[in-house]
């Protein structure tokens, strides 16, 4: 839960930030777990270890420059659950973790998973919206058909076809908490 927590949080602030008050206004800027609790998306997490909180209402009419707040805004997350994994790793690496090391190391694994999962450039996750943003109008506009026509399938075949998840996932995630931490963490 504080991995998705940080996640949605930091999709509802970044919002705020570029001007919308959507989130805001349904309570969704909060670090309270229940403010972002899927129940669906919960129980698929404790049934098949993936699932999702509740999606933030965003509403890029109301952004100061739409585009680059898109970008922003589903950028965001990824990077909330990045630095949670380096601020909760650094025990771990200037080795003071003691007792804490196993759930300290299962809370960095689980916001590096979130990040590189979510920025994988696939719909519906943010990497579709943040690769979206940054193409030219034209191909951006290509980009999103082709990712509502196939990112779910696709998606689905990443989930499923375990060696394909090892190499768009868990090698960075390895790579990143080997980085955070100075050593080679595998429980």
């Amino acid at each position: 839960t504080i991995a998705l927590t940080v996640h949605e949080f930091a999709h509802a602030k970044r919002a705020q930030i570029a001007g919308d008050e959507t989130a805001h206004a349904l309570g969704r800027v909060s670090l309270n777990p229940l403010d972002h609790y899927d129940p669906v998306g919960t129980t698929m997490i404790l049934l098949f270890g993936i699932g999702w909180g509740k999606p933030v209402p965003v509403n890029p009419l109301n952004f100061k420059r739409p585009r680059w707040d898109s970008v922003a805004v589903a950028a965001w997350g990824a990077g909330a659950n990045i630095i949670t994994a380096a601020i909760v790793g650094l025990p771990i690496r200037f080795g003071i973790a003691g007792d804490y090391l196993m759930p300290l190391t299962i809370i960095m694994y689980l916001n590096l998973m979130l990040a590189f999962f979510n920025l994988l450039p696939l719909g519906p996750l943010d990497g579709s919206a943040v690769v979206q943003g940054l193409l030219p109008v034209r191909q951006a506009r290509r980009f999103a058909e082709f990712s509502h026509r196939w990112g779910f399938m696709l998606l689905m075949l990443i989930i499923i076809y375990r060696p394909l998840a090892h190499i768009l996932i868990w090698t960075p995630v390895g790579l990143l908490s080997w980085l955070i931490t100075g050593r080679p963490l595998f429980f």
